[in-house]
C-alpha cells in the first residue's frame, strides 16, 4: 500500500518523463527536431513530427516577417487577408505539414475557411 501510495504521489512529476519524448534544455530539442524533419521515418511518432513541423513553420514565419520589416506582435493589426500574410500562408502550405487551423491562428487570419479563401484561386484577385 505505501508503494502504491508513493507511486501517486510522484506520478505527475514524472509525467512529462513517462510520456514525452525528449528530455533536455529547449536548444537541444529544437536540434532535435530539426533532424527529424530532415530524416522522419516510420520510427517517429506523429508527436515528434508535428512539432517538428510547426518548428520549421515558426522558423518560416520569423523569416518572412523580417523579410516585411513586421512584428510578431503587429500581425494581429493588419487584415485578415492581407497580402504579405498570404505570401507567408502560401509558404508555409507550400513548405510545412501546418494545418490552416494553426496557420489562421499565427497569422492572425481568423477562420480556416478565410485561409482557405485566401489561398484559393479567387482569394488571389
Amino acid at each position: 500500500m505505501m508503494e502504491e501510495r508513493r507511486g501517486e504521489e510522484l506520478s505527475e512529476q514524472w509525467k512529462p518523463i513517462r510520456r514525452g519524448w525528449c528530455l533536455g534544455e529547449e536548444q537541444f530539442r529544437k536540434e532535435l527536431l530539426e533532424q527529424v524533419q530532415e530524416r522522419a521515418g516510420a520510427h517517429h511518432s506523429g508527436e515528434e513530427i508535428g512539432q517538428s513541423a510547426q518548428e520549421k513553420a515558426c522558423r518560416i514565419i520569423a523569416e518572412e516577417l523580417a523579410k516585411l520589416g513586421w512584428a510578431q506582435e503587429h500581425l494581429s493589426e493588419r487584415r485578415k487577408g492581407d497580402a504579405g500574410k498570404v505570401r507567408i500562408a502560401r509558404r508555409l502550405r507550400r513548405d510545412t505539414t501546418v494545418s490552416k487551423r494553426w496557420i489562421a491562428r499565427h497569422l492572425a487570419m481568423g477562420s480556416v475557411s478565410n485561409v482557405t479563401f485566401c489561398l484559393s484561386a479567387r482569394g488571389r484577385q
